[in-house]
């Protein structure tokens, strides 16, 4: 049922109710930043007093330099909310100096909850990150190699119109460049994700077999188009190899050594796991609820649920090295194939002040999000907003530069 947007929120960009899942990359955002020290720390909520009383010297210098970060995250979470269409944003940041989240407006427009630190969403293409994760510890045991072909792997399934897999390599795959049609594009898909979830869920081929109705956008390794195809293919491709789907091995590898509990794969489940808020689709000058989806129409390219805290945790643990050793590491940070775009499940964000984030967003009906850490992974900002459009670019620097842009 259409719920009436605040005229905050209609000043906002809307978006069409059928928004394609997890299909649109974050452009480099300019603002500032710098590394910070690895210490994960105490967690704080925005908002609480000053864990001791006054200080002196040093101590005093980080109590202050502490209260002002906190208040300079907090009113860019706000910022984040106001300039754009959703009820409500949430950021979580972990550094040497612990862990702070801050929230905005509301989880729940009908109960007026507002959004929790622990609450679950749909974090859309951030699970890329996951997967190309596992498929570079593959390649590091020898399991697989990046430029094996996806013929080699999954013998017959990508050809017709144009499409062959014995031209495509894994690594082309892992950095979008393989010229294979994004299946989010095409408007069955579109469609299905607009309504709610009747249908037998798709499964991996059938979503592959609607990319492969289209011919290749390019030759592969000519150019670079980001496509959820080939995250969808790499799924197969660690099923293929490991004997177990994709989401187990991930489960196994990466979410269960860094105690990620609050992450899972839905598979075809369509409902969120407690607690949650909701997930809200903009529309003209009404919001639509979208908490109930069907996440089998993204697949291992967008399907993971998670909270701020796992993902943070996770994207410090990846650039830490705590996941993959240092030349699989710099691989996945190899960003030559798309002129520096896009490497393997992570992509950069070149700060003003001269640093260079790492990272990845994700885009799904009712929810956006996005990671970024610094290159050595001792700094991390997780954020989110409950609907799947973009926060206003000048908002979302504002929030990169509270955290980045610390002197």
């Amino acid at each position: 049922m259409p719920i009436r947007v605040p005229e905050r929120a209609r000043r906002g960009r809307t978006r069409a109710a059928a928004l394609a899942l997890a299909a649109v990359l974050s452009a480099a955002v300019p603002g500032c930043g710098g590394p910070g020290p690895a210490d994960r720390g105490a967690a704080r909520t925005l908002g609480a007093g000053p864990d001791t009383g006054p200080g002196t010297g040093a101590a005093a210098t980080r109590q202050a330099d502490g209260r002002h970060t906190e208040a300079a995250l907090r009113a860019a979470v706000r910022r984040l909310m106001a300039e754009g269409s959703a009820p409500g944003a949430a950021a979580l940041a972990r550094d040497g100096d612990g862990t702070r989240f801050a929230s905005a407006g509301l989880a729940d427009l009908r109960t007026g909850r507002r959004i929790h630190r622990n609450d679950r969403f749909r974090a859309g293409s951030i699970t890329k990150t996951l997967i190309a994760t596992v498929v570079l510890q593959l390649a590091d045991e020898r399991r697989l190699g990046l430029d094996d072909t996806v013929e080699e792997h999954l013998p017959g399934l990508v050809r017709g119109r144009g499409n062959d897999g014995r031209k495509i390599t894994l690594r082309q795959l892992l950095t979008h460049t393989s010229g294979l049609f994004d299946f989010a594009a095409d408007q069955r898909v579109a469609r299905r994700l607009s309504r709610p979830p009747t249908a037998a869920p798709l499964t991996p081929r059938q979503l592959v077999r609607t990319a492969l109705a289209h011919r290749p956008r390019f030759a592969p390794g000519a150019a670079w188009h980001y496509s959820n195809t080939n995250y969808v293919l790499l799924g197969l491709v660690v099923q293929r190899v490991t004997g177990r789907p994709y989401a187990a091995e991930t489960e196994r590898r990466v979410l269960r050594p860094l105690g990620l509990r609050g992450t899972s794969f839905p598979g075809a489940r369509d409902t969120l796991p407690t607690p949650h808020g909701r997930g809200y689709a903009p529309d003209a000058d009404t919001l639509r609820d979208v908490t109930t989806l069907d996440p089998s129409a993204a697949g291992a390219a967008g399907e993971a649920i998670s909270t701020l805290d796992d993902l943070a945790r996770f994207f410090g643990a990846l650039l830490r090295g705590g996941l993959l050793p240092p030349a699989a590491l710099r691989r996945m940070r190899d960003t030559t194939a798309s002129d520096g775009r896009y490497g393997m499940g992570l992509f950069p964000v070149r700060l003003s002040c001269g640093v260079t984030l790492w990272g990845h967003n994700g885009q799904i009906n009712g929810s956006y999000a996005q990671v970024v850490a610094t290159s050595d992974g001792r700094r991390v900002l997780a954020y989110r907003l409950n609907t799947e459009a973009r926060p206003a670019a000048a908002a979302e620097r504002a929030l990169l530069k509270a955290e980045f842009c610390r002197t």
